[in-house]
């Protein structure tokens, strides 16, 4: 039988994706086939088309590193999971399709019940940023804490797990998001008029404790100067370091794995020596899901459970059918999205307790 998936044909601007038809791909021992509900749009995805993220494939490839699909079938040596059970993966590359095949190691159980997008929207934004505050830094109520991007898929996912925490939360964006920010329980700052480092102070007085930068570069630095003392910069994503020139179209994304990891080493050590005892910190969700395996797994039920509680709710900034995934990721790449693009198939704009 055939199905439907997106390709990145060469490395470039959105020109580069293709929808394909094709054959379904068959299970090998201990792989399941997973029918995609719902496949997350990130920036990760846009900057591996790009050829510029650490884990870009070769090409052609099919994008995208978070879904929630429906067990279809199983391959020889698979027990424990069931056809019809919904399941959620972290695949990093491969979700934009209909049908997909994975370890089944790889798969965490999704309550029955739950929206296919904003289930989808736990695995990659609200896995970051649940482990930025509880495994990188360990936040406590009371606590301050200033968010970049805060109106963005990570942002109001770090807000929303702020408010549950009983943070005093602050967060950048544009000013047409401050509400969206306010809303959340943080104060906005707009970037565009406003120097954060200043504005924070005249808030506070002394600082906030943590500060969740995606930008990387010389703002990771800025972002120190916001800080109390004994405080961290939590630096994800680090855009600026990693995109640096621009589109690497005609080399492999592989060797964008190393772009400014020396300026982010002087950028730690600098945290250490210097006066203050303010830190800086990397997280990596892929590299933490491969050195701790079973905290990805207990941190993904973990906000399942808060979903199903209603303490939780993520923003869908809207909902695509696959065939437009290149629409999605321009609307992502312009910026000022707010909240979770989601590419929705097989009925995924159905609950998944329903399909």
């Amino acid at each position: 039988m055939r199905h439907t998936r997106v390709i990145v044909t060469h490395y470039g601007g959105p020109d580069a994706l293709r929808v394909v038809e094709e054959e379904r791909p068959e299970p090998k021992d201990g792989e399941v086939q997973v029918r995609v509900l719902a496949a997350g749009v990130s920036l990760p995805d846009v900057m591996a088309r790009e050829g510029v993220h650490p884990e870009t494939p070769p090409v052609p490839f099919t994008p995208g590193w978070d879904l929630v699909g429906v067990v279809d079938r199983l391959g020889d040596g698979v027990s424990g999971i069931e056809p019809g059970q919904v399941v959620a993966a972290l695949p990093i590359h491969g979700a934009y399709a209909e049908f997909v095949c994975l370890p089944q190691r790889e798969l965490v159980p999704v309550p029955s019940g739950l929206d296919a997008a904003e289930a989808v929207s736990l695995v990659l934004n609200y896995i970051t940023a649940y482990q930025m505050m509880h495994r990188s830094v360990e936040v406590r109520p009371g606590q301050r804490m200033l968010i970049h991007g805060a109106a963005g898929g990570v942002g109001t996912a770090l807000l929303q797990l702020g408010r549950v925490t009983g943070l005093e939360m602050y967060g950048t964006c544009s000013s047409r998001n401050a509400s969206v920010v306010s809303d959340l329980g943080a104060i906005p700052i707009d970037y565009h008029q406003q120097d954060f480092v200043k504005e924070i102070f005249r808030l506070t007085g002394d600082g906030v404790d943590v500060v969740f930068d995606p930008i990387g570069g010389p703002h990771l630095w800025q972002s120190r100067k916001a800080l109390r003392r004994g405080g961290s910069v939590v630096g994800y994503g680090l855009i600026s370091s990693i995109r640096g020139e621009g589109l690497a179209s005609g080399r492999p994304g592989q060797r964008q794995r190393f772009r400014g990891t020396a300026a982010f080493a002087l950028y730690i050590a600098g945290g250490w020596l210097l006066p203050g005892r303010k830190r800086v910190t990397p997280y990596s969700i892929q590299t933490l899901k491969r050195l701790k395996p079973t905290w990805f797994r207990q941190d993904l039920i973990t906000l399942f459970d808060l979903l199903q509680q209603g303490k939780v709710k993520p923003i869908i900034a809207q909902r695509l059918p696959l065939a437009e995934a290149r629409h999605a990721q321009e609307l992502l790449a312009e910026g000022g999205v707010t909240g979770k693009i989601v590419l929705v198939c097989n009925g995924g704009m159905l609950e998944p307790g329903g399909a």
